[in-house]
């Protein structure tokens, strides 16, 4: 759920972390919801619902700041160097004291740098404008699935329209309440879509033991463990080195 709402959120709902609904505050970040009406008590504080959603943020992700930049480079579109600077900018460091960290040339090199990310922020503005007016005036334009924010790795297998999405389901899912997969797909893309519904399934609140989890997967297909295995590959869930715990990841 909290995918469609970061792909669709507006800049100052990312920016905040959450966006809000008639009834409650959703985390753009993990998807947790907060209901409205509702006092919510910790640590001897009550607080409003809006409150305990930014409670929630600073506890879970630190900041909305902290959890974009530890997203993967193919969406932020940021290097590894660039990623390290806007860090120490947001900690308040100043030029010297980055070009000390960082170890790269002086002062006036990481003016430089200060002074691109803002030629980026200028590009990003513009393209943001035209693809906003370009809604208006393609018709033609397909509905792309959003690419989930932990994968691993972003290629064309990602290239999945909503359409293809619904027809891959229909082709290989059984047409019954909890559907078995009548078999698993060899083509990539399509695999990824049959994985994205089998997430549907796992509880993202719930940490799994191995055994819990294959009981999840063991009725929608034989070979749970293969299935078990990509859902690790392609960053849907995370687990423990010893596999004594599984979780999806957020």
């Amino acid at each position: 759920m909290s995918e469609d709402y970061f792909s669709k959120a507006t800049l100052e709902d990312l920016k905040k972390g959450y966006v809000e609904e008639t009834d409650a505050f959703i985390c753009l970040l993990c998807g947790e919801v907060v209901e409205r009406g509702i006092i919510y008590p910790d640590e001897d504080v009550l607080y409003e619902a809006e409150k305990y959603m930014k409670l929630h943020i600073e506890r879970s992700h630190q900041s909305v700041f902290e959890y974009l930049i530890g997203l993967d480079k193919k969406i932020t579109g940021l290097t590894d160097h660039q990623s390290n600077l806007l860090r120490l900018f947001y900690q308040g460091k100043s030029d010297a004291e980055v070009q000390k960290e960082l170890e790269i040339g002086s002062a006036s090199t990481i003016r430089h740098h200060r002074f691109m990310l803002k030629e980026k922020e200028r590009q990003a503005r513009t393209f943001l404008v035209l693809m906003e007016l370009l809604k208006e005036k393609d018709d033609h334009a397909p509905s792309f699935v959003p690419v989930h924010k932990t994968a691993k790795l972003v290629d064309d297998r990602y290239n999945i329209t909503e359409e293809e999405q619904q027809k891959t389901v229909s082709k290989y899912f059984e047409d019954q309440p909890e559907a078995k997969l009548r078999k698993f797909p060899l083509k990539e893309k399509q695999r990824l879509i049959i994985l994205r519904e089998i997430l549907k399934r796992i509880d993202n609140e719930v940490i799994y033991s191995e055994t819990a989890l294959n009981d999840i997967l063991k009725p929608i297909y034989e070979d749970y463990v293969l299935i078990r295995r990509l859902l690790i590959e392609y960053g849907f869930i995370d687990r423990k080195d010893d596999g004594s715990e599984y979780w999806v990841k957020k």
